[in-house]
């Protein structure tokens, strides 16, 4: 069997909420991100959102329902998905950010 790399960048947090305060939303991207840290998939959260990766898109698409179960209690939520997938790599979270820093001659940090 191959191996398969997908990578899935996403935000997801409601636009409206009964005990939401103001305009963050941080309290929310929290109970997705714990949800995600206790799956055990492999990920790296950004100020913009949040990148995954999957060995299948199966995979993927389930954190994203899971993520959206997080927020279930919210009247509407806002997602937005992209999705990377290759089929002949694997650990591509630290390996693409590797292969841009020795682009620029930097050391690479494990």
């Amino acid at each position: 069997m191959s191996n398969m790399s997908v990578l899935l960048e996403f935000s997801m947090f409601p636009t409206s909420a009964k005990d939401r305060v103001g305009a963050g939303v941080s309290g929310y991207v929290s109970k997705v991100i714990d949800m995600i840290d206790k799956s055990g998939v492999s990920y790296q959260l950004t100020p913009m959102g949040t990148i995954i990766e999957c060995g299948s898109m199966k995979e993927a698409l389930q954190v994203i329902e899971d993520a959206y179960e997080c927020l279930s209690d919210c009247e509407r939520v806002y997602s937005s998905l992209k999705f990377d997938i290759r089929k002949d790599k694997s650990n591509r979270l630290k390996t693409k950010i590797e292969s841009v820093e020795k682009n620029l001659g930097r050391e690479v940090k494990h």
